[in-house]
């Protein structure tokens, strides 16, 4: 297996690509093979998913994201394997027969919770680039004898699947990874239906986060330093062709929460006052012009550009017409 850089983020998507690669394989390996199987922050390896390297079992980012409830019949790897920073199939609401896909689906637990809310009519894609991770959620999906369910490999800048395909995309804590935001947000415009909806659980920067953290690689794995600002991601939603983008704040990190972000990094521990506040996990949404509702905005706004008929000129022609309604001789229509 590839090893992770953890130092300064590289230019190149593929430099980027390799290093999540390690991180994320690494991770499916040691659930897959029972390690660390109480908690995927592993203080052994120095690493905790999706929260930078920390040393700490707990993790701010990844930690209490599922009820109880949610996750019974879900294998307990799938759930170990989630690096998460929020529960999108809950926000997201997943209708019967609805076809989802996932963007980075790990393990594969947001594709299993996916696949109950859409049931037998309905289908969950999930899309990893991971083999390691791609196994793991394979194991899962045949534990939970998920039917409705197909995990493809590829990456989420090249969607393998045709256009206008699919109703909902979630993500849970990916986009950040990438090294190419706008193609990934036009790809989830392309296959998404007309008046399809994007439904993505993120960690999103507000002004102000100091420019060392940006340039960390192993905050990059760990879904700090490559996170778009608020107002980049709405702007790049827009840009792409979505509609009606808006930004729902989840969780807002706290100097204690940045602190643990930062332990092991090779950075100042002094950092974290200033990244207090300038991290959040937020849900995020935004919809594809066209489909049913807008169908009904055309006709409305149709009906409200027809001409009116001033009431003089309507008196007029129920004179002129000999009927009691203005629809001629034969009656009122």
């Amino acid at each position: 297996m590839t090893t992770a850089d953890t130092s300064k983020v590289p230019q190149s998507l593929e430099e980027i690509r390799a290093n999540v690669a390690a991180r994320y394989g690494a991770v499916a390996e040691r659930v897959a093979t029972g390690e660390n199987l109480s908690a995927c922050c592993d203080p052994g390896s120095g690493s905790s998913g999706c929260c930078g390297t920390t040393d700490e079992r707990w993790d701010p980012i990844t930690s209490d994201l599922y009820e109880a409830g949610e996750t019974a019949g879900i294998p307990a790897e799938a759930l170990l394997a989630s690096l998460g920073c929020g529960n999108p199939t809950a926000l997201a609401e997943l209708k019967e027969g609805e076809v989802v896909l996932d963007l980075g689906s790990g393990g594969g637990i947001d594709v299993l919770l996916s696949a109950k809310r859409v049931g037998p009519t309905g289908k969950a894609y999930g899309l990893d680039m991971t083999d390691e991770m791609l196994a793991l959620a394979i194991e899962n999906k045949e534990k939970a004898g998920a039917s409705n369910v197909e995990f493809l490999k590829g990456h989420i800048e090249s969607i393998p699947l045709p256009s206008n395909t699919v109703d909902v995309i979630i993500s849970n804590c990916v986009i950040n990874l990438s090294g190419d935001k706008r193609k990934v947000l036009a790809e989830a415009f392309r296959v998404l239906k007309p008046g399809g909806r994007f439904a993505v659980s993120d960690v999103i920067t507000r002004e102000g986060l100091p420019d060392v953290v940006k340039e960390s690689m192993a905050l990059w794995t760990g879904c700090v330093a490559g996170a778009l600002q608020e107002s980049e991601f709405l702007a790049l939603l827009k840009d792409v062709g979505f509609e009606h983008p808006t930004i729902e704040p989840t969780r807002v990190y706290t100097r204690a929460d940045a602190a643990a972000l930062l332990q092991g990094t090779g950075l100042d521990m002094s950092l974290a006052e200033q990244v207090n506040g300038k991290i959040i996990s937020g849900f995020v949404r935004a919809t594809k012009p066209g489909g049913a509702a807008a169908t009904v905005s055309a006709t409305t706004a149709a009906r409200a550009a027809k001409p009116k008929r001033e009431l003089s000129t309507l008196g007029q022609a129920m004179k002129s017409s000999g009927g009691g309604c203005g629809c001629g001789s034969g009656g009122c229509c």
